[in-house]
């Protein structure tokens, strides 16, 4: 492979993608920033690792590769089994990308049944720009394959979004990051996903596991010190299909809910109430995690003996571990309710008066600082 350093490489892990790769490729050669300019041609290069193929994958991405104006590579490789995974491919094309820029320069990756938005690059670097480590982007499913799953599942689909969009305001109000102000969106998915180099090093690369690593980027990140932007303005366009490589991706998600329309719901959609909750005690646990001051009075809000935040400090666990462990014990915490489609309309209601309580302390908060600075270090929760 060729040595040549260049400011940013796009990953882009291929298994068996002869029908995709090249509108995922065309995608990158039509960058161009947001007044409409093309890109340099050497502001970045594209990066394909071709693992475990058996269709014409390669021989599609070379015959484009001579039309474009970035630099394609193909990596080809066979996987052994145990890492014949999406998982594992991402990791493989990410760490073949960090060992071809130096440290200044920027990891990208996409799916190769994604297409990325014209601005994608330009976007990316602009959030990058704002002094963080990690953007990522925003999954819109590709319209007219999503339209072709029918009428009741796009509705799914649009009262999903709706309150997605409301439980990441609502996150973002009360547990808030400096680097990833509200507006912001709370998936880490491989589909769009940028770090520095340096950062991506920092870690140990991609954590290696067959599902879910996208996520677990982003968590390694944040625990380790980097700031991860989630961008509404870093936007990729994917795949709707129902038969995927991942065993627990996205297309088995989907083949699920479209046999069963009321299928539960993502994670994250718990009643408002509850996740409200749960976003103003994690922001309480935070702060006493992070000075190693007030965990008695967290322990005590959250109904939990105060030895227990004591003994993960001396098993020197990380924050998300401490969390976790936290959240298990504490009897308001523990128990997660997920939500079905048909409940979600009146959760959707729910979270409108939430949301209408927490923007008007905010602006409460923005027009009396002195005040608020003062009732903020109390450390008593609002709206728990």
């Amino acid at each position: 492979m060729a040595q040549e350093r260049t400011p940013a490489t796009v990953a882009i892990p291929a298994c068996n993608e002869a029908e995709r790769i090249g509108a995922c490729v065309s995608a990158l050669a039509v960058q161009r920033d947001r007044f409409g300019a093309p890109l340099r041609h050497d502001a970045f290069d594209i990066l394909v690792f071709a693992n475990n193929c058996s269709d014409d994958t390669v021989a599609v991405i070379e015959r484009l590769a001579q039309d474009i104006p970035q630099r394609v590579v193909v990596v080809e490789e066979r996987l052994p089994p145990e890492m014949s995974n999406a998982g594992w491919a991402r990791k493989r094309a990410m760490d073949l990308a960090a060992d071809r820029l130096e440290l200044d320069s920027l990891i990208l990756t996409t799916d190769a049944d994604s297409c990325v938005s014209p601005t994608w690059v330009w976007s990316t670097c602009q959030e990058l720009a704002r002094s963080v480590d990690c953007v990522a982007g925003y999954i819109d499913a590709a319209p007219a394959e999503i339209v072709r799953l029918g009428g009741k599942f796009l509705q799914r689909g649009r009262l999903e979004d709706t309150y997605l969009r409301q439980v990441a305001e609502i996150m973002a109000r009360c547990d808030p990051l400096p680097h990833d102000p509200w507006p912001n969106h709370r998936v880490s998915s491989g589909a769009s996903l940028a770090v520095t180099v340096e950062a991506y090093r920092a870690i140990g690369g991609l954590p290696a596991r067959p599902l879910g690593e996208d996520a677990a980027l982003t968590a390694s990140l944040e625990e380790a010190g980097f700031k991860v932007r989630h961008s509404l303005d870093v936007v990729v366009q994917t795949s709707c299909r129902l038969a995927g490589r991942a065993a627990g991706g996205a297309a088995d998600t989907m083949q699920r809910r479209l046999s069963d329309l009321d299928a539960p719901c993502d994670d994250d959609l718990e009643p408002a109430l509850h996740l409200t909750r749960r976003a103003i005690f994690r922001a309480l646990f935070r702060r006493a995690w992070t000075s190693g001051e007030g965990e008695d009075h967290v322990a005590a809000r959250l109904d939990i003996r105060p030895d227990i935040i004591t003994r993960l400090r001396a098993e020197e666990a990380t924050r998300l571990e401490a969390w976790d462990a936290v959240s298990a014990a504490s009897p308001l915490l523990s128990s997660r309710r997920l939500l079905r489609p048909s409940e979600l309309q009146r959760e959707i209601n729910v979270a409108r008066l939430v949301l209408k309580a927490l923007r008007a302390r905010d602006a409460m908060r923005s027009a009396f600082p002195a005040e608020t600075r003062h009732r903020e270090g109390s450390g008593k929760p609002e709206l728990a």
